[in-house]
């Protein structure tokens, strides 16, 4: 009875990890198909007629489209990105940000840090640096200088 209880306790902890794989694997077939589709057009502006041209692009055009679906998908499996309400700091309004801006420091405080940057598949911060939650963006800030060095934006829902 113990085995019968363990072996379907883990059966029920495997199935998600399945189910991310699966769409990892779509991810990356779809991106060795945009590469496919990339060379197929150079080959079809090289020797192909127009109408060649125009079909390749078509079909990039739709393998760019599939993979952006299939990250999306991926990025919002089982990972719970979806982390509750976002309370700012006092003052606060959003505003999209971009590179090379500068947050005041209460905005990257560790009221905001995403400190499990590994579960939500986000490059590893370097020295003086932060994973900022900042709306449903997340950024990555020095927090030296309090500047943005990269964006994700509607990274949580």
């Amino acid at each position: 009875m113990r085995k019968l209880i363990t072996a379907a306790l883990a059966a029920t902890m495997l199935v998600p990890v399945a189910a991310s794989a699966q769409s990892y694997n779509e991810v990356r077939r779809d991106q060795r198909e945009v590469r496919e589709s990339r060379r197929d057009l150079q080959d079809a502006r090289r020797y192909g007629d127009r109408r060649d041209v125009r079909e390749a692009r078509q079909e990039l055009r739709e393998d760019r489209r599939e993979l952006r679906e299939d990250r999306r998908d991926y990025r919002r499996s089982d990972r719970g990105y979806n982390r509750g309400n976002y309370n700012a700091p006092r003052g606060y309004r959003y505003r999209p940000v971009t590179v090379g801006y500068r947050f005041q420091p209460s905005y990257y405080g560790r009221n905001y840090w995403v400190n499990d940057w590994n579960q939500y598949r986000l490059a590893r911060p370097g020295y003086n640096q932060q994973w900022v939650r900042y709306g449903n963006d997340v950024v990555l800030v020095d927090i030296r200088t309090g500047r943005v060095l990269r964006v994700q934006n509607r990274f949580f829902y």
